[in-house]
């Protein structure tokens, strides 16, 4: 099973970037569609955006689509959150997520990713 774990979280100003990484050392990495939440203060886990296992489809939540990158490397048991253009609004600690192997299609909710890594914050400052 997927064991994950996430670093790259930081302060920043309105505008700036930063770069989330999440290494699983579960052994199964290229088996799991990969997803990153984000979970406000005060608010639920929300979805962020996911890649497929095999690497080719993406899926973005409305509120970063043109602003965030995910991306993965299979040899690397890696994936990566490229965060650009960073707001306030996205001040939250952000998850990694693994999916069952093999998973159909692109998955959005929380119950879909049964293994997550601890979490990295994201603070972006005005």
């Amino acid at each position: 099973q997927a064991q994950l774990v996430e670093s790259g979280g930081g302060s920043v100003q309105a505008g700036g970037s930063l770069r989330l990484s999440c290494v699983d050392f579960g052994g199964t990495f290229s088996e799991h569609t990969m997803g990153w939440f984000r979970q406000l203060a005060g608010k639920e886990r929300e979805f962020v955006a996911c890649i497929g296992w095999n690497g080719v489809d993406t899926l973005y939540s409305d509120s970063v689509k043109g602003r965030f990158t995910i991306s993965r490397d299979n040899a690397g048991n890696a994936v990566y959150l490229q965060l650009n253009s960073l707001k306030p609004g996205d001040t939250a600690v952000y998850y990694c997520a693994a999916s069952n192997s093999f998973a159909r299609g692109l998955p959005s909710r929380r119950n879909d990713y049964p293994f997550w890594g601890q979490g990295t914050q994201v603070t972006v400052s005005s």
